[in-house]
């Protein structure tokens, strides 16, 4: 095992076994997300804690944004690319939630400031804006991309991807018209014939399919997608 695989191990033991204490709400978050810390006999992690009962309703999504969170570790893992921090389902204070691993990071740092002052790690924003396309990702804010003290880029708050309907809505539209590398391709591929049955336990049949779909045509025309509407991107932008 790499030195990342056995530190991932690790937390996840902690975050699947130890005992949960909510530290804080999260400030300016639209549902109830809670920093937390999990303890499991001498060692301590902090995660995000988002509970289902916490949920506004929304008209395009199902109850359970809790569960797409999951799913979208899970693809990333699947995929090999490991931009989603750890995210599990558990049972918290406030009932059952998704429970992922805090990144720290500079809060004064997000996309826009990193993609001008970090070339080094555009490789990495290319395998993410690869995932949200596949993901579908309708909420990639440019405080969704942290960088932690290892130059690793991470994506948080996925809680609003998978759907059947294609709505993306992204800050990563630099590489656009770029040709996608073979060994990022290599990644999607396997997505067209099977997407892995611990991504789609947690999603409708329809989102699905549409996981594969999405796949296909990125893999068919091997180049990021330009947005000559300018109407793909979140609000607000940060």
């Amino acid at each position: 095992m790499s030195t990342n695989e056995l530190e991932d191990a690790a937390q996840l033991e902690i975050l699947l076994r130890g005992e949960i204490a909510i530290v804080m709400r999260m400030p300016y978050s639209s549902n109830a997300t809670y920093l937390v810390s999990v303890t499991l006999d001498d060692k301590s992690v902090q995660a995000i804690y988002k509970p289902m009962r916490g949920e506004k309703p929304l008209w395009d999504f199902e109850p359970g944004l809790h569960r797409r969170e999951v799913a979208a570790y899970r693809l990333s893992q699947a995929m090999g690319l490991r931009c989603v921090p750890i995210t599990i389902l558990r049972d918290g204070p406030s009932g059952e939630g998704s429970l992922q691993l805090l990144i720290e990071s500079n809060p004064d740092e997000h996309y826009f400031t990193i993609f001008e002052q970090r070339q080094d790690l555009h490789d990495q924003f290319r395998a993410m804006c690869a995932f949200d396309i596949v993901a579908n990702n309708t909420d990639r804010k440019s405080g969704h991309v942290l960088v932690d003290k290892n130059s690793h880029v991470w994506g948080i708050d996925h809680g609003v991807c998978f759907s059947e309907d294609f709505k993306l809505r992204t800050v990563i539209w630099e590489f656009g018209g770029e040709d996608i590398t073979p060994q990022l391709l290599e990644k999607i591929k396997p997505l067209i014939e099977t997407v892995p049955l611990e991504v789609a336990t947690l999603l409708s049949t329809q989102e699905v399919v549409a996981i594969s779909e999405r796949a296909k045509w990125l893999v068919e025309g091997a180049r990021f997608p330009v947005d000559p509407s300018g109407r793909h991107y979140p609000w607000p932008l940060v």
